[in-house]
Protein backbone atom coordinates (compact mmCIF):
# COMPACT_ATOMS: atom_id res chain seq x y z
CA UNK A 1 0.00 0.00 0.00
CA UNK A 2 2.65 2.42 0.45
CA UNK A 3 4.67 2.04 -2.91
CA UNK A 4 0.77 2.11 -4.42
CA UNK A 5 0.66 5.53 -2.55
CA UNK A 6 4.24 6.65 -3.49
CA UNK A 7 3.78 5.56 -7.44
CA UNK A 8 0.32 8.07 -7.33
CA UNK A 9 2.33 10.50 -5.34
CA UNK A 10 4.24 10.56 -8.51
CA UNK A 11 1.85 11.86 -10.61
CA UNK A 12 0.93 14.30 -8.26
CA UNK A 13 -3.55 13.30 -8.56
CA UNK A 14 -4.91 16.60 -6.96
CA UNK A 15 -2.82 18.11 -9.99
CA UNK A 16 -4.64 15.79 -12.87
CA UNK A 17 -7.97 16.44 -11.64
CA UNK A 18 -7.02 19.98 -12.50
CA UNK A 19 -5.78 18.68 -16.16
CA UNK A 20 -9.72 16.68 -16.48
CA UNK A 21 -11.63 20.26 -15.82
CA UNK A 22 -9.13 21.52 -18.70
CA UNK A 23 -11.16 18.68 -20.97
CA UNK A 24 -14.51 19.58 -19.67
CA UNK A 25 -13.80 23.28 -20.09
CA UNK A 26 -12.80 22.95 -23.97
CA UNK A 27 -15.87 20.68 -24.27
CA UNK A 28 -17.94 23.43 -22.94
CA UNK A 29 -16.22 26.24 -25.30
CA UNK A 30 -16.52 24.07 -28.23
CA UNK A 31 -21.03 23.82 -27.38
CA UNK A 32 -20.35 20.00 -26.74
CA UNK A 33 -22.61 20.85 -24.25
CA UNK A 34 -25.00 22.70 -26.01
CA UNK A 35 -28.57 21.16 -26.57
CA UNK A 36 -28.59 23.04 -29.79
CA UNK A 37 -25.71 20.88 -30.97
CA UNK A 38 -27.13 18.82 -34.07
CA UNK A 39 -25.50 15.51 -33.09
CA UNK A 40 -26.98 12.83 -30.56
CA UNK A 41 -25.58 13.88 -27.16
CA UNK A 42 -23.00 11.29 -26.17
CA UNK A 43 -20.51 10.52 -22.87
CA UNK A 44 -17.92 8.36 -25.27
CA UNK A 45 -15.32 11.31 -26.31
CA UNK A 46 -15.94 13.21 -22.59
CA UNK A 47 -14.61 9.33 -20.78
CA UNK A 48 -12.21 9.08 -23.78
CA UNK A 49 -10.43 12.45 -23.19
CA UNK A 50 -10.54 12.52 -19.79
CA UNK A 51 -8.64 9.47 -19.30
CA UNK A 52 -6.29 10.57 -22.13
CA UNK A 53 -5.51 13.81 -19.86
CA UNK A 54 -4.95 11.57 -16.72
CA UNK A 55 -2.22 9.47 -18.56
CA UNK A 56 -0.78 12.73 -20.14
CA UNK A 57 -0.28 15.01 -17.19
CA UNK A 58 0.24 11.94 -15.18
CA UNK A 59 3.26 10.96 -17.28
CA UNK A 60 4.66 14.39 -17.67
CA UNK A 61 4.82 14.68 -13.96
CA UNK A 62 6.22 11.06 -13.27
CA UNK A 63 9.25 11.86 -15.77
CA UNK A 64 9.73 15.51 -14.12
CA UNK A 65 10.23 13.93 -11.51
CA UNK A 66 12.33 11.18 -13.07
CA UNK A 67 15.04 13.78 -14.80
CA UNK A 68 15.23 15.26 -11.41
CA UNK A 69 16.10 12.54 -9.55
CA UNK A 70 19.40 13.52 -9.10
CA UNK A 71 18.70 17.34 -7.91
CA UNK A 72 15.98 16.15 -6.08
CA UNK A 73 18.20 14.35 -3.65
CA UNK A 74 19.62 17.95 -2.47
CA UNK A 75 16.20 20.19 -2.65
CA UNK A 76 13.19 17.47 -2.63
CA UNK A 77 14.59 14.75 -0.82
CA UNK A 78 10.97 13.71 0.30
CA UNK A 79 9.92 12.88 -3.11
CA UNK A 80 9.98 9.53 -3.96
CA UNK A 81 12.51 8.64 -6.67
CA UNK A 82 14.95 10.36 -3.68
CA UNK A 83 13.77 9.12 -0.81
CA UNK A 84 13.92 5.24 -2.49
CA UNK A 85 10.10 4.62 -2.13
CA UNK A 86 10.10 4.45 -5.91
CA UNK A 87 13.14 3.24 -7.80
CA UNK A 88 14.03 5.41 -10.56
CA UNK A 89 13.65 2.36 -13.15
CA UNK A 90 9.97 1.72 -11.80
CA UNK A 91 8.80 5.61 -12.39
CA UNK A 92 10.42 5.41 -15.66
CA UNK A 93 8.14 2.44 -16.62
CA UNK A 94 5.04 3.97 -15.00
CA UNK A 95 5.84 7.52 -17.22
CA UNK A 96 5.63 5.59 -20.23
CA UNK A 97 2.56 3.56 -19.19
CA UNK A 98 1.02 6.94 -18.38
CA UNK A 99 1.82 8.83 -21.11
CA UNK A 100 0.99 5.85 -23.36
CA UNK A 101 -1.97 5.47 -22.33
CA UNK A 102 -2.87 8.82 -22.17
CA UNK A 103 -1.89 8.74 -26.46
CA UNK A 104 -4.06 5.90 -27.15
CA UNK A 105 -7.18 7.42 -25.31
CA UNK A 106 -6.92 10.43 -27.15
CA UNK A 107 -6.62 8.49 -30.75
CA UNK A 108 -9.64 6.74 -29.34
CA UNK A 109 -11.54 9.70 -29.28
CA UNK A 110 -10.68 10.90 -32.93
CA UNK A 111 -7.92 11.51 -35.08
CA UNK A 112 -7.02 15.31 -33.98
CA UNK A 113 -7.28 14.85 -30.78
CA UNK A 114 -5.00 12.22 -31.10
CA UNK A 115 -2.74 14.32 -32.99
CA UNK A 116 -2.96 16.60 -29.66
CA UNK A 117 -2.82 14.10 -27.69
CA UNK A 118 0.86 13.60 -29.58
CA UNK A 119 1.77 17.29 -28.78
CA UNK A 120 1.01 17.29 -25.10
CA UNK A 121 3.02 14.10 -24.46
CA UNK A 122 6.06 15.86 -26.86
CA UNK A 123 5.58 18.79 -25.19
CA UNK A 124 5.89 17.44 -21.33
CA UNK A 125 9.14 15.72 -21.83
CA UNK A 126 10.69 18.81 -23.72
CA UNK A 127 10.04 20.59 -20.74
CA UNK A 128 11.27 17.88 -18.05
CA UNK A 129 14.58 17.07 -20.17
CA UNK A 130 15.41 20.22 -21.94
CA UNK A 131 13.64 23.91 -21.73
CA UNK A 132 12.66 23.68 -17.22
CA UNK A 133 15.77 25.37 -16.74
CA UNK A 134 15.37 28.23 -18.89
CA UNK A 135 13.93 31.10 -17.07
CA UNK A 136 11.74 31.95 -20.68
CA UNK A 137 11.28 29.13 -22.30
CA UNK A 138 10.80 26.52 -18.94
CA UNK A 139 7.25 28.41 -17.99
CA UNK A 140 6.27 28.98 -21.62
CA UNK A 141 6.62 25.41 -22.60
CA UNK A 142 5.00 24.56 -19.19
CA UNK A 143 2.14 27.00 -20.64
CA UNK A 144 1.96 25.42 -23.96
CA UNK A 145 1.43 21.89 -22.43
CA UNK A 146 -2.22 23.03 -20.73
CA UNK A 147 -3.11 25.25 -23.91
CA UNK A 148 -3.06 22.30 -26.07
CA UNK A 149 -4.95 20.27 -23.31
CA UNK A 150 -7.39 22.89 -23.38
CA UNK A 151 -7.88 22.30 -26.96
CA UNK A 152 -7.92 18.48 -26.58
CA UNK A 153 -11.17 19.20 -24.71
CA UNK A 154 -12.25 21.61 -27.45
CA UNK A 155 -11.02 18.47 -30.06
CA UNK A 156 -14.65 16.94 -29.37
CA UNK A 157 -15.91 18.55 -32.03
CA UNK A 158 -12.89 18.82 -34.34
CA UNK A 159 -14.67 21.12 -36.24
CA UNK A 160 -14.19 24.18 -33.64
CA UNK A 161 -10.63 23.71 -32.64
CA UNK A 162 -9.85 26.26 -35.91
CA UNK A 163 -12.05 28.33 -34.67
CA UNK A 164 -10.95 28.55 -31.27
CA UNK A 165 -7.72 27.22 -31.11
CA UNK A 166 -6.60 31.13 -29.85
CA UNK A 167 -8.40 30.55 -26.38
CA UNK A 168 -5.26 28.14 -26.00
CA UNK A 169 -2.94 31.13 -25.18
CA UNK A 170 -5.36 31.74 -22.07
CA UNK A 171 -3.65 28.88 -20.42
CA UNK A 172 -0.56 29.53 -21.64
CA UNK A 173 -0.37 32.42 -19.94
CA UNK A 174 -1.74 31.86 -16.79
CA UNK A 175 0.74 28.80 -16.21
CA UNK A 176 3.34 30.89 -17.42
CA UNK A 177 2.76 32.62 -14.63
CA UNK A 178 2.19 30.13 -11.97
CA UNK A 179 5.42 28.23 -13.30
CA UNK A 180 7.75 31.45 -13.10
CA UNK A 181 5.94 31.54 -9.47
CA UNK A 182 7.33 28.02 -8.55
CA UNK A 183 10.66 28.85 -9.40
CA UNK A 184 10.80 30.48 -5.61
CA UNK A 185 9.59 27.88 -3.82
CA UNK A 186 12.88 26.51 -2.85
CA UNK A 187 15.10 29.34 -2.23
CA UNK A 188 12.38 31.64 -2.00
CA UNK A 189 10.40 34.04 -4.68
CA UNK A 190 11.65 37.36 -6.43
CA UNK A 191 9.10 40.60 -5.78
CA UNK A 192 9.51 41.38 -9.50
CA UNK A 193 8.80 38.23 -10.63
CA UNK A 194 5.24 38.00 -8.36
CA UNK A 195 4.55 41.12 -9.47
CA UNK A 196 4.84 40.20 -13.22
CA UNK A 197 2.78 36.89 -12.63
CA UNK A 198 -0.07 39.07 -10.56
CA UNK A 199 -0.25 41.15 -13.59
CA UNK A 200 -0.21 38.29 -16.26
CA UNK A 201 -2.99 36.91 -13.69
CA UNK A 202 -5.12 40.03 -14.60
CA UNK A 203 -4.28 39.88 -18.10
CA UNK A 204 -6.03 36.46 -17.97
CA UNK A 205 -8.88 37.38 -15.92
CA UNK A 206 -9.84 40.25 -18.40
CA UNK A 207 -9.91 37.75 -21.68
CA UNK A 208 -12.52 35.85 -19.98
CA UNK A 209 -14.36 39.02 -19.16
CA UNK A 210 -14.40 39.55 -22.66
CA UNK A 211 -15.55 36.77 -24.29
CA UNK A 212 -18.29 36.24 -21.35
CA UNK A 213 -19.29 40.27 -22.43
CA UNK A 214 -19.29 38.87 -26.04
CA UNK A 215 -21.08 36.04 -25.36
CA UNK A 216 -24.27 37.91 -23.59
CA UNK A 217 -22.76 35.48 -20.05
CA UNK A 218 -21.41 38.46 -18.05
CA UNK A 219 -23.30 38.38 -15.18
CA UNK A 220 -23.65 34.47 -14.93
CA UNK A 221 -19.63 34.44 -15.35
CA UNK A 222 -18.73 37.26 -12.76
CA UNK A 223 -19.71 35.14 -9.42
CA UNK A 224 -16.80 32.25 -11.02
CA UNK A 225 -14.32 35.08 -11.87
CA UNK A 226 -14.28 36.37 -8.17
CA UNK A 227 -13.88 33.07 -6.83
CA UNK A 228 -10.70 32.77 -9.14
CA UNK A 229 -9.74 35.66 -7.93
CA UNK A 230 -10.43 34.97 -4.14
CA UNK A 231 -8.10 31.79 -4.84
CA UNK A 232 -5.04 33.39 -6.25
CA UNK A 233 -4.66 36.61 -4.93
CA UNK A 234 -4.12 36.40 -1.32
CA UNK A 235 -1.38 33.80 -1.68
CA UNK A 236 0.14 35.59 -4.21
CA UNK A 237 0.31 39.01 -2.25
CA UNK A 238 1.29 37.25 0.76
CA UNK A 239 4.51 35.70 -0.60
CA UNK A 240 4.76 39.38 -2.05
CA UNK A 241 4.99 40.73 1.44
CA UNK A 242 7.28 37.99 2.24
CA UNK A 243 8.76 36.11 -0.24
CA UNK A 244 9.80 32.71 1.80
CA UNK A 245 9.87 29.54 0.27
CA UNK A 246 6.57 27.79 2.00
CA UNK A 247 4.73 31.17 1.17
CA UNK A 248 5.61 31.19 -2.30
CA UNK A 249 4.68 27.25 -2.31
CA UNK A 250 1.42 28.39 -1.09
CA UNK A 251 1.08 30.59 -3.92
CA UNK A 252 1.66 28.29 -6.37
CA UNK A 253 -0.97 25.06 -4.59
CA UNK A 254 -3.66 27.82 -5.28
CA UNK A 255 -2.83 28.85 -8.86
CA UNK A 256 -2.77 25.04 -9.58
CA UNK A 257 -6.00 24.46 -8.03
CA UNK A 258 -7.25 27.35 -8.82
CA UNK A 259 -7.62 26.33 -12.79
CA UNK A 260 -10.65 24.08 -11.76
CA UNK A 261 -12.42 27.38 -10.92
CA UNK A 262 -10.89 29.41 -14.03
CA UNK A 263 -12.13 26.09 -16.19
CA UNK A 264 -15.30 26.65 -14.75
CA UNK A 265 -15.63 30.49 -15.17
CA UNK A 266 -14.90 29.23 -19.03
CA UNK A 267 -17.81 26.91 -18.85
CA UNK A 268 -19.70 29.87 -17.47
CA UNK A 269 -18.76 32.09 -20.18
CA UNK A 270 -19.46 29.76 -23.06
CA UNK A 271 -22.04 27.31 -21.89
CA UNK A 272 -23.77 27.07 -19.15
CA UNK A 273 -23.93 27.65 -14.90
CA UNK A 274 -24.71 24.31 -14.62
CA UNK A 275 -21.87 23.31 -16.51
CA UNK A 276 -19.75 25.67 -14.91
CA UNK A 277 -20.81 24.08 -11.34
CA UNK A 278 -20.47 20.43 -12.53
CA UNK A 279 -16.69 21.49 -13.48
CA UNK A 280 -16.58 23.29 -9.84
CA UNK A 281 -17.66 20.32 -8.31
CA UNK A 282 -13.56 19.34 -9.37
CA UNK A 283 -12.27 21.32 -7.30
CA UNK A 284 -13.51 19.85 -3.86
CA UNK A 285 -12.04 16.45 -4.93
CA UNK A 286 -8.43 18.59 -5.73
CA UNK A 287 -8.45 20.06 -2.20
CA UNK A 288 -9.28 16.68 -0.72
CA UNK A 289 -6.20 14.54 -2.89
CA UNK A 290 -3.83 17.54 -2.17
CA UNK A 291 -3.99 17.12 1.28
CA UNK A 292 -2.97 13.65 0.60
CA UNK A 293 -0.54 13.75 -1.93
CA UNK A 294 1.94 16.45 -2.97
CA UNK A 295 0.96 19.69 -5.62
CA UNK A 296 4.80 20.01 -6.10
Amino acid sequence: MLQLKAFLQLARPANIVTAISDIWAGAAIAGFFSTSYDHPFSWGPVVCLSIATIGLYGGGVVFNDVFDAEIDKIERPERPVPGGRVSLAGATVWGIILLLAGILAGFTAGLLSGFLALAIAAAALLYDKLTKPDPFLGPLNMGVCRGLNLLLGISMIPAAVPHWWPLGIVPVIYISAVTMISRGEVHGGKKKILSFAAMLYIVVMIIILLFSYRNHRLLSTLPFLAFFAILIFPPLRNAFKDPAGYKVGKAVKAGVIALIVMNATWAAAFSSGIVALIILALLPVSFLLAKVFAVT
